[in-house]
């Protein structure tokens, strides 16, 4: 690979394979910008870890893609930006770094009016921390927020296999008193829009949300405001790297990007 071959471009990474459901919608958003993607799934899942553990690794992973000459960093990852994003902002000012939150908002304030109860789906970590507590204070005021720590759902997620019958057993363990209780749905980790079919045949048929979209318009904002947006009309290239360096691993991230193109 050409030591250039990332200068540039956007750098994107998550704990997994769930982040590029983030990069997907920066892709659609953004169709002439270059993505690179890395996934550290040899430390997957982060929502189970401690925030000082996901902050060294994200702050390690972040030093590797600027390294590479990446102009822009998106934590495609809700624990990761609850963790680490300010830390970040903080010691690299001068790039711009864009993370993902729960789709709170947009939930509670619907087009259709105020959901009256609005079930947030998210990793232990996210739930506990304070910026998630505080969008539940926030936004708890427009609807009752009922939050769920769905442990070990990333990690399955990873494995592949989306439609096996241990997936919906997981689910129903975890979400199942809820069906036909909830109005509104939050996917609250970038991996859980790849099960939204298999989370809404056991919640119901009740609108669901993520971060991808808002996230890929703020990438598109901060680009514009530093004057690094890609003009050329040209597609752009999306790479693949991650901490299990294997073509199997590699190969999966596609898998999943094909994936994305259908949820």
């Amino acid at each position: 690979m050409d030591a250039n071959a990332y200068k540039n471009n956007v750098g994107v990474f998550d704990s997994g394979v769930g982040g590029i459901s983030i990069l997907h919608a920066l892709a659609q958003e953004l169709p002439r910008e270059s993505f690179v993607f890395f996934g550290d799934s040899a430390n997957a899942p982060y929502g189970e870890k401690s925030p000082s553990e996901v902050l060294e690794l994200s702050r390690g992973i972040t030093e590797r893609l600027l390294g590479m000459g990446c102009k822009a960093i998106v934590i495609a990852c809700n624990t990761a930006t609850s963790a680490a994003a300010e830390h970040l902002r903080a010691q690299y000012p001068s790039i711009p770094i864009i993370g993902v939150e729960p789709a709170l908002k947009p939930a509670a304030l619907s087009e259709q009016g105020h959901h009256g109860r609005v079930l947030v789906m998210a990793t232990p970590m996210t739930v506990r921390l304070d910026k998630f507590q505080s969008l539940k204070r926030r936004w708890g005021k427009e609807a009752e927020v009922v939050s769920v720590p769905c442990t070990g759902l990333a990690a399955r997620i990873e494995q592949g296999n989306l439609d096996a019958p241990d997936m919906y057993e997981l689910i129903e363990s975890l979400v199942g008193e809820y069906a036909g209780k909830v109005d509104a749905v939050v996917l609250g980790c970038t991996h859980y829009p790849f099960v939204r079919k298999q989370i809404q045949s056991i919640v119901g048929n009740v609108p669901f949300y993520d971060g991808a979209k808002g996230t890929a318009r703020q990438l598109r904002r901060r680009l514009v405001e530093c004057g690094c947006l890609e003009e050329r009309c040209k597609q752009g290239a999306i790479r693949f790297l991650s901490s299990v360096n294997s073509k199997e691993e590699l190969d999966l991230y596609g898998r999943f990007l094909k994936m994305a193109e259908s949820i």
